[in-house]
């Protein structure tokens, strides 16, 4: 029971952590607030396309104009933002031109659909997460709990793994093709270690949820064995009593 309680407890912690981590990078271009607003994607220097921002973030929500060391994001508000913004510098829904745009990037729908991809595998992640962590409190005091919550983590996990390797996918080859057509680029390193680490942090969860089951299952079926042996324990007693009357009566006759 302390075992379960334990595991069930570091998990949750665990859980939590990452539905923040995950958070704070969904939020990045939707408000321009600490510390959201110090995290993306892909950081290039588009000053030379016309249309564009001198130095280009690309979000979830929004690219933003980074020129000040943060994310200034125009047109942010719950009423004007634009979910699952593609990473397509050509298109329309990036820079609409192919002026000084890297060619890699031109007459391909790679790139969009990598990140229109990552956006939807993000919220799925997030939702068994946030599932995981009312299911938790449950793993807390039953094994069904935890074995319920390490399912539900075991999905996060694989979502947020997706999520991930889409983002390295297209944010890492996107900032070489920049740096190829002489436009200084860098990945976002917050929004990188975060997406990351809220794999881990969920990764790890699952583990415990399992290994806080089993403990339990463990501590019941040890607990079961005593119970057996002390009332075995005692119906021999019973009988050895009852077996010694008898012998003293057949004696006594």
């Amino acid at each position: 029971m302390a075992a379960r309680g334990l595991f069930g407890l570091v998990s949750l912690i665990l859980v939590a952590g990452g539905l923040l981590l995950a958070l704070f990078i969904l939020l990045a271009g939707a408000i321009n607030g600490n510390p959201v607003n110090t995290f993306y994607f892909l950081e290039a220097d588009t000053a030379n396309i016309p249309g564009a921002p001198p130095v280009s973030r690309w979000t979830f929500w929004n690219i933003c104009d980074g020129s000040d060391g943060t994310n200034t994001c125009s047109g942010t508000g719950f009423g004007s933002i634009s979910p699952a913004r593609p990473f397509d510098p050509p298109s329309g829904r990036n820079f609409g031109t192919t002026q000084n745009v890297p060619s890699q990037f031109v007459g391909t729908r790679y790139y969009f659909y990598l990140s229109r991809f990552m956006f939807a595998f993000a919220l799925i992640a997030l939702f068994f997460g946030a599932c995981a962590l009312f299911t938790g409190l449950l793993a807390l005091c039953t094994r069904l709990g935890s074995y319920l919550s390490g399912l539900l983590t075991t999905l996060a996990f694989i979502f947020q793994a997706l999520t991930a390797a889409l983002m390295t996918a297209a944010y890492v080859k996107g900032r070489d093709h920049f740096r190829q057509n002489n436009q200084n680029a860098s990945i976002g390193r917050y929004a990188f270690g975060f997406e990351w680490a809220a794999f881990a942090c969920w990764f790890l969860a699952t583990v415990l949820f399992c290994v806080g089951g089993s403990a339990a299952k463990k501590d019941n079926y040890g607990s079961g064995k005593s119970r057996g042996g002390f009332f075995k324990g005692r119906r021999s007693a019973s009988t050895r009593s009852r077996g010694s009357f008898i012998k003293a009566d057949k004696e006594y006759s």
